[in-house]
């Protein structure tokens, strides 16, 4: 099966830039409700993930930060304790279950390594449900 039957498409995902300030990841992570955030950098290509976790400790270094300080802190400068691993337009299922066992989200690209969206482990599953509810007798 192809992978990209799963894919919710770059222009359906909220996604950051490494350039993108504390403030604004705070501010986009609060609006969409998320918990992590796909990072790309400049050229569009999937650099990573930030996750409340990562924004935790960050500002656990900015003890006096107040959100207008906030402004002037970009998010590249915050480690990050693990990236969630993408998956190419072109990888086999087996890859994508893989990592979509470990991540909320798995991050797919292009050939150019370009960021074109998002596979969910909610699709995943649901996917998984349908099937087993279709033909329960060979599960």
């Amino acid at each position: 099966m192809n992978i990209l039957f799963f894919l919710k498409p770059k222009g359906e995902v909220a996604y950051i830039h490494d350039y993108c300030t504390l403030r604004q990841v705070l501010e986009t992570m609060e609006y969409h409700k998320y918990a992590s955030i796909p990072m790309l950098n400049r050229a569009g290509e999937y650099v990573g993930t930030i996750t409340e976790g990562d924004l935790l400790w960050g500002i656990k270094q900015y003890t006096d930060l107040n959100l207008k300080k906030a402004e002037n802190i970009f998010i590249q400068e915050f480690p990050r304790k693990a990236d969630y691993e993408a998956v190419s337009a072109d990888s086999d299922m087996e890859d994508l279950i893989q990592k979509a066992m470990n991540q909320n989200y798995v991050p797919v690209v292009d050939d150019e390594k370009k960021f074109i969206g998002i596979i969910t482990r909610k699709s995943i599953i649901e996917y998984c449900y349908e099937k087993l509810k279709k033909f329960p007798e060979e599960y």
